[in-house]
């Protein structure tokens, strides 16, 4: 098998040649390392989709019956009692808990920027 090619710049650490004074360089960033005012909003998209067998349990049955509502009462209304109930849960979900991400709301990370504003210059 072959070595890893590595960087020069590995080679050049790892063999000493910066110890003898001379030193890495240094990473300087090009603007101060400070938090913006805000961020942008973003709408949150929900991962997936509800009711979708529900769906098509209603659609394979307006199918079977040409399309008339009366034989496929049962299937309507299990697929708007699942919508209503989706519906619920989802207004029910508070603001404040993380998405199934792990991530903040944009406009929640607006509200925590705001009370919590960064400083630009010492008095």
């Amino acid at each position: 098998m072959a070595a890893p090619a590595y960087p020069a710049w590995v080679t050049r650490w790892v063999s000493g040649q910066w110890r003898n004074k001379k030193r890495p360089p240094t990473l300087r960033p090009p603007r101060a390392l400070a938090l913006a005012d805000k961020v942008a909003n973003r709408r949150e998209q929900s991962t997936e989709a509800t009711c979708i067998t529900e769906m098509s349990v209603m659609m394979a049955c307006w199918k079977q019956n040409d399309f008339n509502d009366t034989p496929c009462a049962e299937e309507i209304r299990m697929f708007y009692d699942c919508v209503a109930k989706a519906e619920k849960e989802r207004k029910n979900q508070n603001e404040d808990t993380l998405s199934s991400r792990g991530n903040l709301p944009s406009s929640k990370v607006n509200k925590l920027l705001k009370r919590f504003p960064q400083i630009t210059r010492y008095v």
